[in-house]
């Protein structure tokens, strides 16, 4: 799967050797993301990322340029990989099961990726995950956003789940991907809201709860308007 990415600048003469280049562009990266997913887009400045990331100002912009080609760049990094392992996963599923998927095989293969991410990934990917929620739900660019990184990834589930729904109609398939969408973010946030509003007996943390419910919850979903629209 391909996105559109950022521009990052290489090593020059005179500048950091190559392999330590590449750390301090990590380092830099990891603290700008971790601010993104704290404050937004515009609650941060690439003067505190430094500040974070224990580099001077004049570097950021070095390696990556302005603030919005730095959160590009931070975008880019975990999409990259995100996509890649959904594709294999739908892939994978899809030659398992042909001729016998269902919805929610589908779904699962989908989502679980991004919970085996967060459950057993770096840190920075509940950082990662709380960013996506909030660029999804920004309405002056965040759909272009998540059009430039996301989309193709986002056509094979709506194509795969037309194969395991074919008589649905593709406007429904899109409108309840939009729902999936949707409840997949707010779950990988792990807001706390849940822990609130529960009084303790749900936990937003506990992505093993998620992953025993949200596949179920979404394919429903689908088979409900699919089977309502016939």
């Amino acid at each position: 799967m391909t996105q559109s990415q950022p521009r990052v600048r290489g090593a020059k003469r005179g500048r950091p050797a190559k392999a330590h280049g590449l750390d301090l562009k990590e380092t830099i990266l990891d603290a700008a993301e971790a601010l993104f997913a704290r404050h937004g887009f515009y609650g941060v400045t690439t003067r505190q990322v430094a500040s974070e990331a224990g580099v001077d100002t004049a570097l950021i912009h070095y390696y990556f340029g302005a603030k919005r080609e730095l959160f590009d760049a931070v975008f880019y990094r975990r999409a990259e990989i995100l996509n890649d392992d959904r594709a294999t996963s739908m892939t994978a599923y899809e030659a398992a099961h042909a001729g016998a998927m269902t919805a929610e095989g589908v779904i699962a293969a989908f989502i679980a990726p991004l919970i085996e991410r967060s459950l057993h990934g770096a840190p920075g990917w509940k950082n990662y995950f709380a960013l996506v929620a909030q660029v999804n739900n920004t309405p002056a660019w965040g759909g272009e956003t998540m059009h430039r990184f996301f989309d193709p990834v986002v056509h094979q589930l709506v194509d795969t789940i037309k194969r395991a729904l074919p008589h649905a109609d593709l406007t429904d398939l899109y409108w309840c991907y939009q729902f999936l969408t949707g409840s997949m973010m707010l779950a990988l946030s792990e807001t706390g809201r849940i822990d609130q509003l529960s009084d303790g007996l749900c936990h937003s943390s506990d992505l093993e709860a998620v992953r025993a419910r949200l596949f179920a919850y979404c394919a429903a979903g689908f088979e409900a308007v699919v089977a309502k629209a016939k």
